[in-house]
């Protein structure tokens, strides 16, 4: 079966939520020129580069404003936070994606604790195992090109800082995904955890 995006009757965009899966979330908290918080999650998140350390999340233009409000709030303060969605915090994640009025606080609407950064003025949720502090580097704007498209925008963070839960980390000081049960976003409404964990040597050789 082959499908063109543009040409194909009946073709539905969410078909490649269900291809390019699972994907880590993206829990962005953020704050205002106001100083008022939020937090959302973005589907459309990953990390892009280890040194430098960036991340990125993307998200098409909503149907009730010009721009969701997280979008918002990195134009202004130019900053935001990553935190990640441990499995038993999807139903507090899933409570954060309700479209509110803005200046609502999600953390409030969910039940969840806010904590201080240390080089952002964005709160973090205390909750999650792991919280990575960005300094925005770049918002590319991508213009739809043919009828039922959305404006999209892309937002590059450079990680400052990160919080960690001390449990996650092993003897070797590294990350323990495992412990750490991050939630998976997979096609329509679907979530997972992760699922079985294996080690495959690589075929090249390390730098030293």
């Amino acid at each position: 079966m082959y499908v063109d995006p543009i040409k194909t009757p009946g073709f539905r965009r969410t078909i490649f939520n269900a291809i390019v899966a699972p994907r880590p979330i993206g829990w962005i908290s953020s704050i205002g020129a106001d100083g008022k918080p939020n937090l959302a999650p973005f589907s459309q998140f990953n990390l892009v580069s280890t040194s430098p350390p960036v991340v990125m999340f993307a998200c098409n233009q909503p149907a009730d404003r010009q721009e969701k409000d997280t979008i918002v709030n990195v134009r202004e303060t130019g900053e935001f936070v990553v935190n990640l969605v441990s499995w038993d915090l999807r139903e507090q994640m899933n409570i954060t994606s309700t479209p509110s009025p803005r200046g609502v606080d999600e953390f409030e609407l969910a039940g969840l604790a806010k904590a201080e950064c240390l080089q952002v003025k964005a709160p973090r949720v205390a909750a999650s195992p792991a919280n990575l502090e960005c300094r925005v580097l770049q918002i590319i704007e991508i213009a739809p090109e043919f009828p039922g498209e959305t404006p999209s925008t892309v937002v590059f963070g450079r990680v400052l800082g990160l919080h960690l839960r001390d449990d996650c980390i092993d003897a070797d000081g590294r990350f323990d995904t495992v412990k750490a049960q991050p939630t998976t976003r997979l096609g329509g409404n679907q979530y997972a955890g992760i699922g079985p964990v294996v080690e495959m040597a690589s075929p090249f050789a390390r730098r030293t």
